[in-house]
């Protein structure tokens, strides 16, 4: 089975070593950068998110795995803002412009890297050290009633159902064709509707699994509040190097706006 979004690639590159409370952080902060980036800031980030990718030895088939899903949500983005909401200079392509060929390339971009991002932190990242590093970074806001560590289970438990979902997709797709559903022909609103049947399925499938977890974690005598951790989360020296390197950037990034 090939690579599910959310599912953790096992390694031991630099990335994996990393303390989860910077990548995280790294993410965070990568985000506000590109909120508004410009053509410069485009090209900077996507040099250091395929450094980032050559550093943790990813291989770019599980990156176009991560966004398949999206592409039309990406392309629809796009397309939106190529031909109906962006004024300006004519293309030879009707109704568009150069405005909104660049405005809907840069708003795509920022919705891809974003979900690049996450990936390549599910990727690097230990289920169990996401939620310990996830926890940790919530714990500053407990005096405002925030349950950090309620958060953090709950925010794991979503990111282990992704690839189960995906997968129960596929199994789907693949029982209805088996009785002859075929999702490829016809034109594009016969498919979707085609599409759409494997929803109802799916939502069952989601809520069956909700109510195993659930269960099994009731079982195991599940409680609410705080707990201790088998391997303590300590910051390494280049953890703080990479964490500083990565507040500066981001700093530079914002005083462009």
């Amino acid at each position: 089975m090939g690579y599910k979004l959310g599912q953790y690639i096992p390694g031991s590159s630099l990335v994996h070593r990393l303390d989860p409370r910077v990548k995280i952080a790294a993410v965070m902060l990568v985000s506000i950068t590109v909120l508004r980036a410009d053509a410069f800031i485009v090209v900077a980030v996507t040099i250091l998110l395929a450094g980032i990718t050559f550093i943790a030895r990813l291989s770019l088939a599980h990156l176009l795995r991560a966004v398949r899903p999206l592409v039309i949500f990406f392309a629809l983005i796009f397309l939106v803002h190529l031909f109906f909401f962006t004024p300006g200079a004519p293309s030879p392509l009707p109704l568009a412009t150069y405005e909104g060929l660049y405005r809907g390339a840069i708003l795509t971009w920022r919705f891809v890297f974003l979900i690049l991002s996450a990936a390549i932190l599910t990727m690097t990242t230990l289920p169990s050290e996401l939620i310990s590093g996830l926890e940790r970074c919530l714990r500053p806001l407990r005096p405002l009633g925030i349950p950090s560590h309620d958060v953090a289970v709950m925010v794991s438990i979503v990111l282990r159902f992704v690839p189960t979902l995906l997968q129960e997709l596929d199994q789907i797709k693949e029982a209805q064709m088996a009785r002859g559903a075929d999702f490829k022909a016809g034109n594009l609103l016969a498919r979707m509707k085609r599409v759409s049947s494997l929803v109802i399925p799916l939502i069952r499938n989601s809520i069956l699994r909700a109510e195993e977890v659930a269960m099994g974690m009731e079982g195991r005598g599940y409680r609410r509040g705080p707990r201790t951790y088998m391997r303590e989360l300590r910051m390494t020296p280049s953890d703080y190097i990479i964490l500083a390197l990565l507040v500066i950037l981001t700093g530079l990034g914002v005083y462009r706006w």
